[in-house]
């Protein structure tokens, strides 16, 4: 029989450095480390563009990556570094990407595609629901983040 590890190898441990990932004990760890592939971006290069199919989460494990607004390529929406993640909802749906994905570093990145988290749900159903709520948790407070114009007291003129 296999035996997991049960010390985080430096790998793991920069894994563990991302959020969604950081309710899961080093052997759901393992696990999804399995379903995550991992590539070197240059600086300049780009990971994914607007309107391109959505499928996939990328984790951020070195380096800095810009995502850019459609029509201003110069000037990044926000820059993420390691232990970020961006395209989370390409697991959650089919729509395409809302914006650029491109390395402003060399920059090391790992993948987990939809059909794979998918299939994490149907084998590892504990696993992939401690990311969904990791997740969840994420998108509330992105969505709360929004400005969203507060309304003014009116005057009672009597």
């Amino acid at each position: 029989m296999f035996r997991f590890a049960t010390k985080e190898s430096p790998r793991l441990k920069r894994l563990r450095s991302i959020s969604l990932f950081q309710d899961l004990s080093v052997r759901e760890l393992v696990i999804v480390d399995l379903l995550l592939h991992e590539r070197r971006y240059l600086a300049g290069e780009v990971v994914f563009d607007a309107g391109e199919d959505g499928q996939g989460i990328y984790f951020a494990l070195d380096g800095r990556i810009g995502i850019f607004h459609p029509g201003h390529s110069n000037t990044p929406l926000a820059e993420l570094g390691g232990g970020s993640f961006f395209g989370e909802l390409a697991l959650l749906d089919d729509s395409p990407r809302m914006a650029q994905a491109r390395a402003l570093d060399d920059s090391t990145l790992a993948v987990m595609f939809r059909g794979e988290f998918v299939g994490l749900l149907q084998t590892h159903a504990l696993i992939a629901s401690k990311i969904s709520l990791q997740l969840a948790r994420h998108l509330g407070q992105r969505l709360r983040s929004i400005s969203l114009p507060q309304p003014q007291p009116q005057e009672v003129v009597a």
